[in-house]
């Protein structure tokens, strides 16, 4: 069958669908983020223990991809996803009531298991239905639609909670949320390359175990693991700080400041062409050492520098994500909604260990104790990334069961090098 290409309608009705249900993923996930100073002066619980209004909801997530995504292998991707955001939207207006914490982190750990219909297979579906030299664009606009969804969802939580309270606050983005799903359900192509499989356990647990046995694609699920863990940390906790003296800002301004969320709309769709031109694991290199000086720069006493930090921690991070995300569908040769179904697991694993341990340092060490962890995981990403580099791309191939391996060409188009319409023999993405 054919792909969805660039520069044709069905592109732009799932650029459209797609950019809708990150924006819907990333607002109902992060809504809670900037309010977590609320919840621990509502609620009377420190800030690692608010810090699980998030850190319940991504474990949650992260766990229920690993199902969501072998189901969809039975069922289908399309059905899988409408399902799990309308699942989700709903669980939002339940959220909006809640009267206690017990009750606000039950409602966030269920939504977290509906959340994770969509994220993996999202994925998988634009691995198997876009073109591969459309796919860098289609994944990155994807992407572009999570960072507008995790400002939106911030801000407006941030404001509605400054202006009435969080249950109002909550109300708006599950209004938000239910029409970012009618817009996906009604723009989103059907599946033409999904081929369903039967439900045999035993060979979807084989296939999922194979994924793990690949050193290139751990490495791949240890920096989705680290870049997260660090962003939700230090974001977790910049509201505390500049709450606080000497800053005293405003719920409502501590909200805006997520609008730096923005610049991984240009960095995620930059650094994946940037990839294809100079490889991917030199760009997620560059990515990362973003990222950390990013980090360093909130060290600065002064307001505006520690706040400019912000923006290039996001910058790095956002490119470093694409790559990889994208990098992870390449590189499975089988299975590949399993496969990004596990390294969502470890990505969305990575935000709620280091959201949580974030607190812990903070309420020991203070914000030079978060930066110190976030720097932590980074140099630790780094030099998975230096790893990945020398990992040979996962392109031995069992033709009539002899194993052929690729040629120098074939190996330089698994890295990203070279002219990115180049296709290596047997299919797209076949070696990477």
């Amino acid at each position: 069958m054919g792909y969805i290409r660039q520069g044709t309608a069905a592109f732009r009705k799932s650029n459209l669908a797609f950019f809708a249900a990150g924006f819907n993923t990333f607002a109902i996930l992060y809504s809670t983020q900037p309010i977590l100073p609320v919840f621990s002066t509502e609620f009377h619980v420190s800030p690692a223990m608010a810090s699980l209004a998030l850190s319940v909801t991504t474990i949650a997530l992260a766990v229920s991809m690993l199902v969501f995504g072998t189901i969809s292998e039975v069922w289908g991707r399309k059905p899988v996803m409408i399902g799990s955001m309308l699942a989700a939207s709903v669980l939002s207006v339940l959220t909006a009531s809640s009267t206690s914490f017990d009750s606000l982190l039950v409602f966030r750990v269920i939504q977290g298991i509906a959340l994770g219909g969509l994220p993996s297979i999202a994925m998988a579906y634009l691995g198997e239905e876009v073109e591969p030299t459309s796919l860098g664009v289609a994944m990155g606009l994807y992407i572009s639609g999570n960072s507008v969804g995790a400002v939106s969802g911030r801000i407006i939580s941030g404001m509605l909670t400054d202006w009435f309270n969080w249950h109002v606050a909550m109300g708006a983005i599950s209004a938000i949320s239910l029409i970012a799903s009618l817009i996906f359900w009604l723009n989103l192509p059907k599946s033409q390359n999904f081929h369903p499989r039967s439900p045999e356990v035993g060979k979807l647990v084989s296939s999922m175990v194979s994924h793990l046995q690949d050193p290139g694609l751990l490495c791949l699920f240890g920096i989705g693991f680290l870049i997260l863990g660090s962003n939700v940390a230090l974001y977790n906790y910049i509201g505390y700080v500049l709450t606080a003296p000497p800053y005293s800002l405003s719920q409502t301004l501590v909200g805006w400041i997520f609008i730096v969320f923005l610049v991984g709309t240009v960095s995620s769709v930059w650094m994946a062409k940037k990839a294809e031109l100079h490889g991917r694991a030199k760009v997620v290199m560059v990515s990362l050492v973003i990222t950390l000086a990013g980090a360093c720069l909130t060290l600065d006493a002064h307001l505006y520098l520690k706040i400019l930090g912000l923006p290039i921690l996001t910058f790095g991070f956002f490119g470093s994500h694409s790559i990889a995300s994208s990098w992870v569908g390449r590189r499975a040769l089988h299975d590949k909604a399993q496969a990004s179904s596990l390294y969502l697991f470890f990505y969305y694993a990575g935000s709620s260990v280091g959201g949580t341990l974030g607190g812990v340092f903070w309420s020991s060490l203070g914000w030079g104790g978060v930066v110190a962890m976030v720097a932590g995981f980074v140099l630790i990403g780094l030099a998975l990334a230096v790893r990945l580099s020398k990992v040979p791309p996962a392109a031995a191939l069992k033709v009539n069961g002899a194993v052929n391996m690729p040629t120098a060409k074939e190996r330089d188009h698994a890295l990203g090098k070279g002219s990115a319409s180049r296709q290596p023999l047997g299919g797209p993405d076949v070696f990477q």
